[in-house]
């Protein structure tokens, strides 16, 4: 993804990738919602989810957090996890295949995927069977 900066010219920024752990039924008004939240600060007392611990930890065997470095894909080091989400903010030049990598994973978690560049929600994918 690019933007264009106040000289014209084309910058990369972050793409940008949450899962969030909502109950079963959830719409994608409530994931908004609860995007929305998130960006004022506003983070509920609560134990993390299961789903969002084994997602964090299963993204994070594949793709480290920490120390931040320039081999990985994230653009913004740690991620921000909460009790209910992850966030991931990725460079722009990332392999597909961490892309694929996030989706595979929030199905087999049973996460709600949220893409910041349009708002898109997406159910979780189809979990994979082994």
């Amino acid at each position: 993804m690019t933007r264009a900066g106040r000289d014209g010219t084309l910058s990369a920024v972050s793409f940008d990738l949450s899962v969030w752990a909502l109950p079963n039924g959830a719409t994608p008004e409530q994931v908004r919602a609860a995007v929305r939240q998130c960006r004022e600060g506003w983070h509920g007392e609560q134990h993390p989810d299961p789903r969002v611990v084994g997602f964090y930890r299963a993204i994070t065997a594949s793709y480290p957090d920490r120390p931040a470095r320039p081999d990985t894909p994230w653009e913004v080091a740690p991620l921000h996890a909460a009790a209910d989400h992850v966030e991931m903010n990725l460079h722009p030049t990332c392999p597909d295949q961490v892309l694929l990598d996030i989706e595979r994973l929030a199905g087999e978690h049973d996460l709600m995927l949220f893409d910041a560049q349009d708002g898109s929600v997406y159910p979780p994918p189809a979990r994979v069977r082994a």
